[in-house]
């Protein structure tokens, strides 16, 4: 039990917290009704629910809903119960407790249906944090004989239950509500909590109270019919376990908001700093939000899943609200297509014509809007050169950026050529004078892992021979040599057909990188990457001392990816056993793995649920699904 949790209970007051934080990021669920009429999103810790999001899934409204039974509390053990609901069982002295959770698919209320046993009567309360509108600082409760309210200039929660919940004082600021339970474990021993959200505390109320009229069971039954009628309508690939695929698709589905069609989040959780360092979060935790490169992995997932209506709306979002004026895509935006972060990723310009090329798209809104992405792309100074590669914080010259820039314009090139548009030329002569000249800005004949040539992670000069240096950045101590640091994601010059899987140049830095990065069955992202935990587990933090980047799962999807291409569909397998073998007990991927199980890295991490499906699709289909034959054929021979 937390001091903030005794002092609670202690005083029976509702009372200004410290500043407002999240919950750990490593959710073991992620919930939300399939219906598009409940904008609520809720996440399971390892204490209970944690963040739950309203109105659109870039808005965080709660922190956390605790259980405290006799002034403790206790960690769950987590169980799916049905599509995207769980069980939660908390044990404690002489007793044990059930928590099921659903969401109303009519109205934005989560349902969290109480079962306490206990051998003599216990004290039952719980501790809500409201986190209304992304910031936990500028809530005010309202008092009230029968619920928890809380609201602020833009929002406002009710936290209720079948018999009411009795209320204790109001307060402003960082808001924390406690309040007793009418349940004993022995003379009472159910009950339904609802926690509502509107514009006021009186529809958040009125929300809440509704759904408890309707009922549990009710809800959760309609509930799970919302995504069964989903997945009916989607087959499902051979390759794959299937509880754990269908539940890595629905995540990816649940990841899109529901006012804004199209914009899928990376994840509905904000790990390490991001969720507590006010200096680099300082509204919020950074996940919650759309890159276009993310969006891109989940879309052709989608689409190979069958969900083509999906990855159009992916594309659309991309072209029609996350696309600036000058024809560029930013690093991120919220889901109403705001821009978070503002870096230039170059690999992200050549996202939406990768996926339109996937999409057969050569309407002429969208074939204007990626030419509109790809004159900003060759126009910037020392293109390909890019402001940042795929793990953004470096700038340079890097494969993986390369890959998708020569590919992208290939792609739109292709595009172009199917309607007669006679800029297809000039496109195609930029990626071959690119395609020709990656050897010389990427691979070290000089670098200390190997006398044979390697690609490097980047260059931060286009010369990979030169023993430039620079700092990894994420707390590493020193500068590195360019050239002893390798990257996995060179492997996109394969999957995207811009290199042959047997080029002796790939093979020789898969050993490389194997030697460099591997470790359990995993890659590393680089040499000296430092996003990760500290070497006790503690958090990243930026300045806060030596972190260390722990193992990514995606990296077995891409190298399944490369193995297919091989003819070693059996490794391949491997591989996405290996993905699945991280899942926690809600069935949740995360985005990182130390001796084989989740850190508190962001989990869910879409990325790795569509890594998972995309590859087990390849499986079937003995072949990277997503692979532009278009750029194969041009520069590998088909």
């Amino acid at each position: 039990m937390t001091p903030l949790v005794a002092v609670l209970l202690a005083s029976a007051l509702t009372v200004p917290g410290p500043p407002a934080t999240y919950a750990p990021a490593d959710k073991q669920g992620f919930g939300t009704a399939r219906q598009a009429t409940s904008p609520v999103w809720f996440t399971l810790g390892r204490t209970g629910l944690t963040e739950v999001f309203y109105p659109d899934l870039s808005t965080p409204a709660t922190r956390d809903l605790r259980l405290v039974v006799d002034g403790r509390t206790a960690e769950a053990r987590t169980e799916p119960v049905g599509r995207l609901r769980y069980r939660q069982e908390f044990r404690g002295a002489g007793w044990g407790a059930e928590i099921t959770y659903t969401t109303d698919p009519s109205r934005p209320t989560v349902l969290a249906d109480l079962r306490l046993h206990a051998d003599r009567p216990v004290d039952v309360q719980v501790v809500f944090d409201p986190n209304l509108s992304r910031d936990g600082d500028d809530d005010s409760a309202a008092d009230h004989p029968e619920a928890l309210l809380a609201y602020d200039d833009q929002s406002a929660s009710a936290l209720t239950t079948d018999e009411g919940i009795t209320s204790q004082g109001a307060t402003e600021g960082n808001v924390i509500q406690t309040g007793a339970l009418g349940v004993d474990g022995v003379r009472d021993r159910s009950t339904t909590l609802a926690m509502g959200f509107g514009a006021t505390t009186e529809d958040a109320l009125t929300t809440a109270k509704t759904s408890l009229i309707e009922g549990f069971p009710r809800h959760s039954r309609r509930y799970d019919q919302g995504w069964d009628d989903y997945l009916k309508g989607l087959e499902r690939p051979k390759s794959a376990d299937r509880d754990l695929y269908d539940t890595s698709l629905m995540v990816m589905a649940a990841t899109e908001d529901k006012r804004h069609p199209g914009a899928f989040v990376a994840s509905p959780s904000f790990p390490w700093a991001f969720g507590f360092d006010r200096t680099i979060a300082p509204e919020f935790g950074s996940y919650a939000l759309v890159w276009p490169r993310d969006l891109y992995q989940v879309a052709s997932a989608m689409l190979a899943a069958g969900d083509r209506a999906a990855a159009d709306r992916a594309l659309d979002f991309m072209l029609d609200v996350q696309q600036q004026p000058d024809g560029h895509l930013p690093q991120n935006t919220r889901v109403d297509g705001e821009p978070y972060w503002t870096n230039i990723q170059q690999d992200e310009q050549a996202a939406p014509m990768l996926l339109a090329w996937l999409l057969g798209r050569t309407d002429k809104s969208t074939v204007d809007s990626l030419v509109a992405a790809a004159e900003f792309l060759i126009t910037q100074p020392d293109a390909p050169f890019t402001q940042q590669e795929r793990w953004e914080n470096q700038s340079g010259y890097s494969p993986g950026t390369i890959a998708a820039e020569i590919a992208g314009l290939v792609c739109l090139a292709d595009l172009l050529q199917r309607s007669g548009d006679p800029r297809a030329a000039k496109y195609l002569a930029i990626a071959d004078d690119w395609e020709r000249r990656l050897e010389g800005w990427t691979v070290t004949s000089t670098g200390p892992f190997s006398s044979d040539p390697y690609y490097l992670r980047l260059t931060k000069d286009g010369r990979p021979n030169a023993g430039t240096t620079y700092n990894p950045g994420d707390n590493h101590p020193i500068e590195i040599d360019q050239r002893a640091a390798v990257d996995p994601s060179f492997l996109e010059l394969v999957r995207l057909g811009v290199r042959p899987h047997d080029d002796p140049v790939v093979r020789n830095t898969v050993e490389v990188v194997d030697e460099q990065l591997g470790k359990d069955r995993f890659w590393h992202r680089y040499n000296g990457d430092g996003y990760g935990e500290r070497a006790d587990g503690g958090p990243w933090n930026i300045g806060q001392g030596r972190t260390y980047g722990r193992l990514w799962p995606i990296f077995a999807g891409e190298r399944g990816e490369y193995e297919l291409l091989a003819g070693d569909t059996g490794s391949a397998r491997r591989r996405l056993a290996d993905i699945a073998s991280t899942a926690n007990e809600g069935r949740m991927l995360p985005e990182q793995v130390w001796n084989g199980r989740g850190t508190t890295s962001a989990t869910p991490l879409a990325w790795t649920h569509a890594q998972y499906v995309r590859l087990a699709w390849s499986i079937d289909a003995g072949r990277p699904v997503e692979r532009p034959a278009v750029v194969a054929c041009r520069y590998t021979g088909c």
